[in-house]
């Protein structure tokens, strides 16, 4: 009989030091977190960690290390992050380019067959099709691997690592077990869904919103409806973290008429930073960007960013921003918004909120598709 493991994170740590890894890298996932736990607990007594601002830089990170250390690195990405994986996977980590050996830790949210959110389904379908088609062997583990099935695979990892080839290990969901948890306090006091309700209060009416992914979209959506009874007016970009600045430009440049706030988070903005330069060599004046900064990947689990600590206000106005200001109470949030919305000029708004979060915060009712439609018929209504 198979002897069966427990699925610690921190024994499947213990397991992955014995390839010879000491870095690990990546972008945090909430199909991950006691893995992400364990990293950040480890506080650098086993392993060096980064956490990247994308995982694409997590594989030039980990090109890096091999060159200078001839070590491999573990980069830990949610499987939606396959897409910032490939340009750097294909032209410089493939065994026909450079051939840097990795091993990656892949969290499978969409799996077929298991209910979950919106932009997840189609990226759940093709994540082992994306592996493929790049070439990466892997193996999908969960709860009831064995000890032995467990050390088949990191064998098999093993053997394509000396290839100087990648592999992919694809963690379901449910698969660590709880364990300590790694918390801490960024320090700041205003809570960022009171933060949304005064940004609601101030714009809602007037202006149309276009709000990143994960829990900043899904209070926006419920504070709307307990207080207009509608989010027609937001578009939630469920996916494709990083590139909410850009859909919110485009709206912006598309109609100058129509008063445009992009709701963005830290992360994100870290994600795909570029984008701010872009903004701001053609400056929309009919957009405010509001940037909610906990420091933290605090929708799938609270780990910080690879920039916490630091703000994104000075980022904006050394890439050319009209205006840019930091603010940390209600009072001053209101103040810089109604100073923004009454003067026609493109403008960061950096709000420094806390890492709280309800516990029983819901999820929009109606699918992408729906929230496409309702927006779009409140935008052509307006031009009536």
């Amino acid at each position: 009989m198979r002897e069966r493991t427990s699925m610690r994170a921190s024994t499947f740590l213990q397991e992955v030091r014995k390839l010879g890894i000491r870095t690990i890298a990546g972008v945090p996932d909430s199909t991950l977190k006691p893995f992400c736990d364990a990293v950040c607990l480890d506080g650098g007594r086993e392993f060096q960690h980064y956490v990247t601002a994308n995982e694409g830089a997590a594989v030039g990170l980990a090109t890096g290390i091999y060159l200078a250390q001839r070590r491999p690195c573990l980069i830990y990405l949610q499987n939606s992050g396959l897409g910032n994986l490939i340009n750097p996977l294909a032209s410089i980590a493939n065994q026909e380019v450079y051939g840097i050996p990795m091993l990656f830790v892949v969290g499978w949210r969409g799996e077929p067959g298991t209910p979950d959110e919106p932009q997840h389904i189609f990226q759940g379908k093709i994540t082992c099709a994306l592996l493929e088609v790049m070439d990466v062997p892997y193996a999908v583990i969960d709860s009831t691997t064995t000890k032995e099935q467990l050390g088949e695979v990191l064998a098999a990892a093993r053997n394509a690592m000396a290839d100087n080839r990648q592999y992919a290990v694809i963690v379901r969901k449910g698969t660590f077990e709880k364990e300590a948890e790694f918390v801490w306090n960024n320090g700041y006091e205003l809570v960022r869904e009171q933060a949304l309700k005064i940004l609601i209060r101030k714009v809602y009416q007037q202006a149309f919103i276009v709000s990143t992914t994960g829990k900043i979209s899904r209070e926006l959506y419920e504070q709307c409806d307990a207080m207009y009874g509608s989010h027609d007016r937001i578009f939630m970009t469920v996916g494709g973290m990083g590139h909410a600045s850009m859909i919110a430009y485009g709206m912006a440049q598309a109609d100058a008429s129509k008063r445009i706030v992009c709701v963005d988070g830290d992360g994100a903005v870290l994600m795909h930073m570029g984008a701010l330069a872009v903004l701001a060599k053609q400056p929309p004046k009919n957009l405010i960007h509001i940037v909610l900064n906990n420091a933290a990947h605090e929708s799938v689990g609270a780990i910080p960013t690879g920039y916490s600590g630091q703000t994104y206000t000075s980022i904006a106005k050394a890439c050319g921003y009209p205006r840019a200001v930091l603010v940390k109470t209600g009072e001053e949030l209101e103040a810089a918004l109604e100073d923004a919305m009454q003067n026609r000029v493109f403008s960061m708004i950096e709000v420094m909120v806390s890492l709280d979060s309800r516990a029983d915060l819901g999820r929009p009712k109606e699918c992408a598709a729906e929230n496409k439609v309702n927006f779009m018929r409140a935008w052509s209504e307006e031009e009536r």
